[in-house]
Parts: structure tokens; sequence; C-alpha cells
């Protein structure tokens, strides 16, 4: 069954178009708009495709948001919307969460990716799930897949906005990253890019205390690149962490609507 899988962000929408649920597949088709271009996707981005059987998506965007990604799904007529909600558990995971439902969905479904990518290499460790995007989230996964809490921080752009609107004189160009910053620019670069650093190493000691072992880092998100550089532990990017958690549940739905059936 071919799948239509949506991811839409705080700034971008990402879609990728797979020959079945198959997680860790690469897609038939895929592409990236900015969210104010939505409205193009029916006749350009998706004009050509073949028709998918099914769609899956998460959006953190809000209703209207998604209300309009929708309307572009009405190019298919027969294929209803399936957005992913945050449960108590889902593809072999459990939601630790004080409210299960209120917990972002972008957070569940990379959740959910990396316990399959856990499963899937055999790895027994627990594992730390960092997405740096307009915002950071840092999230622990012990190894039975169980969701123990995690971390929300500006992302780097929020930062340096935020100081620039509340300090006077800050409206400085972008600077690097160094140790020891000598310059209004490189301080600001560097305050932000160790801070999330920080939080990150910090998350990753407390789960590493918490579990006796080591986590795995897998960190994604369209600027996870420019922080890995800047980590003291070990890690790994993935590209399209939020993609295997979508396939993930697909995946899984489908087989207990097999076993019910």
């Amino acid at each position: 069954m071919s799948l239509l899988a949506i991811d839409v962000g705080n700034t971008r929408l990402k879609w990728a178009l797979h020959a079945a649920a198959d997680p860790g597949s690469g897609p038939l088709a895929q592409g990236v708009v900015f969210l104010e271009h939505i409205e193009q996707l029916a006749e350009r981005d998706w004009a050509a495709l073949p028709p998918p059987e099914a769609m899956i998506g998460c959006c953190v965007a809000g209703d209207t948001v998604r209300r309009r990604v929708q309307e572009q799904l009405e190019l298919w007529d027969s294929l209803p919307p399936r957005w992913v909600v945050p449960a108590l558990r889902e593809a072999g995971v459990s939601n630790g969460y004080d409210h299960p439902a209120r917990l972002g969905s972008d957070r569940w479904v990379a959740l959910i990716g990396a316990h399959w990518r856990q499963r899937q290499a055999g790895d027994r460790r627990p594992v730390l799930v960092v997405m740096v995007g307009t915002a950071v989230t840092v999230d622990a996964l012990d190894s039975e897949g169980r969701f123990l809490g995690g971390l929300i921080l500006p992302g780097h752009g929020i930062m340096l906005r935020a100081l620039e609107s509340g300090t006077a004189g800050l409206r400085v160009p972008t600077g690097e990253v160094v140790p020891f910053p000598t310059n209004t620019s490189d301080a600001l670069t560097s305050g932000g890019t160790y801070a999330i650093a920080g939080a990150i190493e910090r998350m990753h000691h407390h789960l590493a205390a918490r579990c006796g072992l080591a986590p795995r880092v897998v960190m994604s998100g369209g600027a996870g690149w420019k922080m890995a550089p800047h980590l003291s532990v070990p890690h790994e990017l993935v590209d399209g962490l939020i993609f295997d958690g979508l396939l993930a549940v697909a995946e899984a739905r489908e087989r207990d609507r097999a076993a019910a059936g």
C-alpha cells in the first residue's frame, strides 16, 4: 500500500511518498516547502505523483495549518488524512508524559523512529533523541522503549531574537563558535550553541545515571548539522527520523489490523 508521509514543522512541511509502510525504506519521491507555500502543493509538488493509497502525518503548526494541508490532499478524493496523536503506547513505545496527549506529536513520532532504529540494530542501550529546529527537544527513552521525559528549549534563532529584542545594542551579524569569544557576534553565537550543547550533555548524564548505561544519542532536525560539531558526547545525525517514526506507526497499525482481522 503506497503511503504519503507528511511532517509539518513550525516553518516547513516535508513529505515523502513510499511504496509501502516500510520504515527505513527510501522514498519514491520527496520534497519540502515553507508553510507559506502549502497552497502550491496540489498544483506543483504533488500534481504528477501517482495517487497514494494512504496518508499519515504529524503536525505541530496548529489546526489552521493542518486544515490547509488537508485541503491540498483533496487532490486525491479517496485519501482520508490520518494524523498521529500521542497515545499511551504505540509501535513499541510507551508514553511517560504526565498528560500523554499533550506531548508534541513530532516528539512522539521521533521517539518511535529512534526506538525502531534501536530494535533494527539489536542495540539494548537507552536513547537520547535530540531534535534541533525552531525549538530544541532532548528526550530520554530507556532500553525498553519507555519515554522517561525530556527538555524543550529555544532554538538558536529564537535565542538571538530574544536577546536582540530585550537588550539594546545587540543587533550584530552572526559570529563563529569559539572557546573564548572576544567580540559580541562570536559571544552570541557561541553562547547559544553551548547552551544547547549543555542541555544535551546534561540529559545524557541523567539518562546514563538512570539506566546504568551510556545512551546512544540520535540527533535530527534541520539545524542538527550545526550542533553536531560542538557536542562532547558520541552522537549520530539521522536524516528523516520523523519519517522513520511515521512509517513505523503505519506498519504497526497495519500489523494490528491484520491480527485483529
